[in-house]
């Protein structure tokens, strides 16, 4: 057998070669362009395409022609539509409420407290951005909200922890979702320093953690939060977690005992494990100024995304109150007994931790 003819396609082709006949078939001259094939039969004359209507105001593409732009009708449907999208059927009211919104920011209508607390910004913004990383990433679970006042000064004592201080932005979530109430926290110097953090804190209802603000939010009635551990507390390694660092001078025991509101303590179980503490850079943090560069299982390792939060699972607990309002004038100034309210609030915090823990069946549900 003599070898096959190889013929590349695209090359050397000739007319018929598929049928083996040197014309082309019937079907390969319908293909061709410019071929015009033989009437066979009645031709039926050529139906010309019907203009199809592209506007829900009778007007179609070819009536309003090249230039013609987009008719008023089409964009009104257009953002009926998108409103409907984004709103859902009850849009109207939601949009409005979003124009007055953007009408009073920009014409300065609007109202901020003497710390730069912003009501409207924290309900609107900042609690709708945490309130679904609560709910659906911690799924924190409220107790005690019962021992919160409705009403009047009152002081949230908490553990502190979590490598970022994130159990800060939960328990606010979290009391203004149960009672209503807007938690004013006392923030370290270093959160004020911040270029960023700094203003965002003060519209979220945030000051500096001195004296002399926190009796005056107390004595006005706010319901004011404070975090005794500070950096200790976020910064300490896993292996000592749930145990409380010490809880400073006092200085908070103090403000209630001037301004006779009560004490809430509060403990928080599941913060401990969204950032693994597993190590620190000492040196790396006083060269910029931080009070650690925290070493995580995932964080710097895997960059950017080892900043994603562990979703483990939260108990929040609220105690009974510790009243104030029954010491003398002048009680804040006994340091003796400043001591040992501390020393009440954190042993009440430290034991409900462990039962917190007891009760959890998981780090993760």
């Amino acid at each position: 057998m003599a070898d096959a003819d190889i013929i590349p396609l695209g090359t050397r082709g000739r007319p018929g070669r598929g049928s083996g006949s040197s014309k082309p078939s019937a079907a390969a001259r319908g293909l061709a362009g410019g071929t015009k094939r033989k009437p066979t039969g009645p031709e039926r004359p050529e139906r010309k395409p019907t203009p199809t209507t592209a506007t829900t105001s009778g007007t179609t593409a070819l009536e309003r022609g090249p230039g013609a732009g987009i008719p008023v009708g089409d964009w009104l449907s257009a953002f009926t539509s998108a409103s409907k999208e984004i709103f859902g059927d009850g849009w109207e009211p939601r949009l409005a409420e979003l124009l007055a919104f953007l009408r009073r920011r920009v014409t300065g209508d609007y109202r901020v407290d003497e710390y730069g607390f912003d009501q409207e910004v924290t309900e609107r913004f900042f609690l709708a951005a945490i309130r679904p990383i609560a709910q659906k990433w911690f799924r924190v679970e409220v107790r005690g909200v019962e021992n919160i006042p409705t009403e009047g000064g009152a002081l949230v004592v908490s553990n502190h922890s979590g490598t970022l201080p994130l159990d800060g932005l939960m328990t606010g979530v979290s009391i203004h979702d149960h009672t209503g109430r807007h938690l004013r926290p006392l923030g370290a110097d270093l959160v004020f320093r911040l270029p960023v953090v700094s203003g965002m804190a003060r519209r979220g209802g945030a000051t500096l953690a001195c004296g002399e603000d926190a009796e005056r939010m107390l004595s006005t009635g706010e319901l004011v939060g404070v975090w005794p551990e500070g950096f200790k507390g976020i910064g300490k390694p896993y292996s000592e977690r749930y145990k409380l660092q010490r809880f400073g001078r006092g200085g908070f025991v103090a403000a209630a005992i001037r301004t006779g509101v009560p004490i809430i303590p509060c403990s928080v179980v599941g913060a401990e494990e969204i950032y693994p503490l597993v190590g620190n850079i000492p040196s790396l943090a006083r060269l910029i100024g931080a009070p650690y560069i925290p070493i995580t299982p995932f964080f710097p390792l895997l960059g950017p995304l080892g900043l994603v939060p562990l979703p483990s699972k939260w108990l929040i607990e609220f105690g009974e109150p510790i009243r104030t309002d029954a010491y003398d004038e002048g009680a804040a100034d006994d340091p003796m007994l400043v001591f040992n309210v501390t020393d009440q609030v954190r042993e009440t915090i430290q034991q409900t931790l462990y039962t917190l823990l007891m009760q959890r069946r998981s780090v993760f549900y």
